[in-house]
């Protein structure tokens, strides 16, 4: 028997899963659907969702730009932690999803909701960014995971059942490619990329130009950082969405910012995505190497073990889980001093520093270069010998019976 549902919040992408999931909510349970759609840069595809939503069934739909909250409230930190999960992936849909569920859970409190939705599959990471979130935030409320309940097992039923009630989507048979799109990146999956051995065909990219039909010359572009933050581009001051979409416009056009990779799902299952991400990666470029000066040694190599963490626990949807925000707390500590300038080169799909300066840098040219001024070599005798006196005194074990 189907639990009785009065009024559910679904999170609303308008593709392909969400489309007909309006329908099958109100078949299933005979509830009222208020469909909730995010604005994190998605661009033209936004449009026509309030007429398509509203036509399909839903009682009413939100649509509501939180690009700036989702840049400096979810970009930013995970930027300045530096995670990047299996040192690839720059998290663009992980952190997405924190966002749009907390403003479903705030909505369906506004609404007197008794369910929450999504649209996620069941084999994939997003169920658990979603659901983590609603039992973070209100665990009262009901979930329904579609996916895990209807007959449906494929893309292509999926695109059958729209047509069968005459759905409009944005997907076919011959182009089944799941995307996510934000201020961050562009996400592909399905289709042609489900066999790893097959190339992406050129025509799927939408915010990145190939290397090859990149510009010939290079640009170069400084980007200026306060606390580990970016503020500037060309000593121009940008607000947050605004300097991510000029650095994605220019990195794009210059082929910056593809990486094709099989990333190890949280299921346990291994999975092939494309992602576009220009200004993500200049800007984890460019911070890194700001770090290189502006942080000692050993804080370095311990925030790298830190980041590590830190992308597993936001790729897991652990994003509002108490250790995330104790690590947030030590970032916020290593990122004092990373204020300064670093100077990129883009060129055929390569990012490059060039150059980096700081008013807190350690680096000390006097030491650095080959000259020994401030320096005496005499000491470093001393630090040798006692460094490797425990390499000695095994040596000495190892060797007593020859």
């Amino acid at each position: 028997m189907t639990e009785k549902v009065k009024k559910v919040v679904l999170a609303y992408s308008g593709g392909l899963d969400t489309s007909i999931i309006i329908r099958w909510l109100i078949e299933r349970y005979n509830c009222e659907v208020i469909a909730v759609t995010i604005d994190l840069g998605q661009g033209e595809e936004l449009k026509p969702l309030r007429k398509k939503a509203l036509s399909t069934g839903a009682s009413k739909i939100y649509i509501e730009d939180l690009k700036r909250e989702f840049a400096e409230e979810y970009i930013f930190p995970t930027l300045k932690a530096g995670a990047i999960y299996e040192s690839r992936y720059l998290l663009g849909t992980s952190f997405a999803r924190p966002l749009i569920a907390k403003r479903q859970v705030e909505i369906a409190h506004k609404e007197k909701a008794d369910a929450v939705a999504h649209g996620a599959t069941g084999k994939g990471n997003d169920q658990v960014r979603f659901e983590l979130t609603y039992k973070a935030l209100d665990p009262s409320l009901k979930i329904i995971a579609p996916w895990r309940e209807w007959d449906i097992t494929s893309r292509e039923e999926a695109i059958e059942y729209a047509k069968k009630y005459h759905i409009p989507i944005g997907v076919t048979k011959e182009k089944p490619y799941s995307r996510d799109r934000n201020l961050w990146h562009l996400s592909h999956e399905g289709g042609r990329l489900e066999d790893p051995w097959q190339e992406p065909h050129e025509d799927m990219f939408m915010l990145t130009n190939s290397p090859e039909d990149a510009p010939d010359r290079p640009v170069y572009l400084i980007i200026g950082f306060k606390k580990g933050i970016p503020k500037t581009i060309n000593g121009k001051a940008y607000n947050s969405v605004a300097l991510i979409e000029t650095l994605n416009r220019v990195a794009g056009r210059h082929g910056v910012g593809r990486m094709d990779m099989v990333e190890n799902r949280l299921v346990g299952i291994k999975s092939r995505g494309v992602y576009e991400c220009p200004a993500g990666t200049v800007l984890f470029i460019a911070h890194r190497d700001l770090e290189s000066i502006t942080i000692d040694r050993e804080t370095m190599h311990y925030k790298e073990i830190i980041s590590q963490r830190y992308a597993e626990l936001v790729y897991y949807g652990m994003w509002f889980s108490q250790q995330k925000k104790a690590l947030d707390r030590f970032i916020d500590a290593t990122q004092e001093n990373v204020t300064g300038e670093v100077r990129v080169k883009l060129y055929k799909g390569n990012c490059t520093v060039v150059g980096r300066r700081s008013r807190y840098s350690l680096y000390d040219q006097r030491l650095g270069g080959f000259g020994m001024r401030g320096y005496n070599p005499k000491d470093a005798e001393g630090f040798i010998n006692l460094l490797g006196l425990p390499l000695k005194v095994q040596s000495l074990i190892d060797n007593s019976h020859l």
